[in-house]
């Protein structure tokens, strides 16, 4: 393992955080929540769905007026009708994203793998006549064939994307499992790989260390954990993980996660344990050591 020296913070805390059970941000919590996260320094930051209707994609384009520095990314399902949403939307930012899991792509979509890479294809380059920067998700990756996984990744590159997500869609691997699986992809990847872990067995913050270790380049996370069923990683654990373990600075301001995270389980409604890591009261401390 060499050193990692480039590993930087996706925040989706607007797309899988408000795909967690009962969560609805108003347009006014989510500008507020927008704003924090780009005085955090939060590069970037994955705003939405602007295929799920006007009233969304109206929101999405007040939120790209917004006077920031950060990336807003639009999240999008692989088929033209969605991402010319987003274009229209006004997003310079997309990602991408399609099954490349056998389960997935025969039970799911009840397609093939080579429908999935002309889907693909197909979307890229749609994409790529538009000028838009493209990023490619790459769902139930931790049950996929690691070869169909490059195949896939292959296009992603030769249509010019930036990055590949490499998700644990279910949420199944432990920490070992996903560093031996992140180092082999990375030494054949022909792109950056982001690590979108889920939390299902308390491991989404472990996972993502051992695939910073492994030699990813990007992380997927959200404000507080929130997400789909048991949650995603976190920025705050992440981030001072980082720094704490590995004297890795992410460019995350620390001291502004106390701040987001009251702000996102406000808006949440999520009540927020005592014993939270790094930002509960007992142990908030944490951030500034």
């Amino acid at each position: 393992m060499t050193e990692n020296k480039s590993f930087e913070i996706v925040d989706t805390t607007l797309r899988d955080g408000e795909q967690s059970a009962g969560v609805v941000f108003s347009i006014e919590e989510r500008v507020n929540i927008i704003s924090a996260l780009d005085k955090a320094n939060v590069k970037w930051i994955e705003a939405g769905i602007p295929a799920m209707g006007k009233q969304e994609c109206e929101a999405l384009s007040l939120m790209l007026e917004l006077p920031i520095k950060s990336n807003l990314i639009a999240w999008n399902r692989a088929n033209l009708k969605d991402l010319k949403a987003s274009i229209e939307c006004g997003f310079k930012f997309v990602h991408v994203s399609l099954p490349v899991s056998d389960l997935h792509i025969e039970y799911k979509l009840q397609k093939s793998r080579a429908w999935v890479l002309d889907q693909l294809k197909t979307c890229l380059e749609y994409l790529k006549n538009s000028g838009i920067t493209i990023i490619v998700g790459a769902e139930d990756a931790s049950r996929a064939d690691p070869d169909f996984f490059l195949q896939y990744a292959d296009v992603a590159a030769s249509y010019g994307a930036i990055r590949i997500r490499y998700s644990d869609t279910v949420g199944c691997l432990d920490h070992f499992t996903t560093y031996n699986k992140i180092e082999s992809i990375v030494n054949r990847s022909p792109l950056p790989v982001e690590i979108h872990a889920h939390n299902d067995f308390g491991l989404a913050l472990a996972n993502t260390l051992a695939a910073y270790r492994a030699g990813a380049k990007f992380a997927s996370v959200t404000i507080t954990g929130i997400g789909e069923r048991a949650g995603n990683a976190s920025m705050e654990e992440t981030a001072v993980s980082l720094k704490h373990f590995y004297n890795y600075d992410c460019g995350i301001e620390l001291k502004a996660l106390p701040s987001l995270v009251e702000m996102v389980a406000k808006a949440s409604e999520r009540t927020l344990f005592p014993y939270k890591p790094v930002v509960g009261p007992f142990t908030q401390n944490v951030v500034d050591n």
